[in-house]
């Protein structure tokens, strides 16, 4: 059974630096693209960043330059470090899993399977 679970969340203020984690189980990680999203509540889920298991990666526009993923595949874990945090950062983060091995059409999240609570992310001005 796939599993994901998010972790790293917190408070920050603006121009601060978190980094989330994402521990992955139940599959053969590197076979398939995986992904962060995020949403506030009443809005609709906002694709961050996406790698795939070439270590290819795509970002949303706005974290672009910001936002950084990467994967350890022997600890199956993905990571997202983000850098200079923005008040409309703040959202509930959660990784994905895709159901194919390539990233294409990522950002709206429709490819993907969510299974994890989030973590969320507070960035104060």
């Amino acid at each position: 059974q796939v599993r994901v679970v998010e972790s790293g969340g917190g408070s920050v203020q603006a121009g601060g630096s978190l980094r989330l984690s994402c521990a992955a189980s139940g599959y053969t990680y590197s076979r398939y693209c995986m992904g962060w999203f995020r949403q506030v509540l009443g809005k609709e889920r906002e694709g961050v960043a996406a790698i795939d298991p070439d270590g290819i990666a795509v970002y949303g526009d706005s974290m672009k330059g910001r936002f950084t993923i990467s994967q350890d595949t022997a600890n199956m874990t993905m990571y997202l470090q983000m850098n200079s945090l923005k008040p409309e950062d703040t959202a509930i983060y959660y990784c994905a899993l895709a159901r194919a091995r390539g990233c294409i059409g990522w950002s709206t999240g429709d490819h993907f399977g969510f299974g994890g609570q989030g973590t969320q992310v507070t960035v104060s001005s």
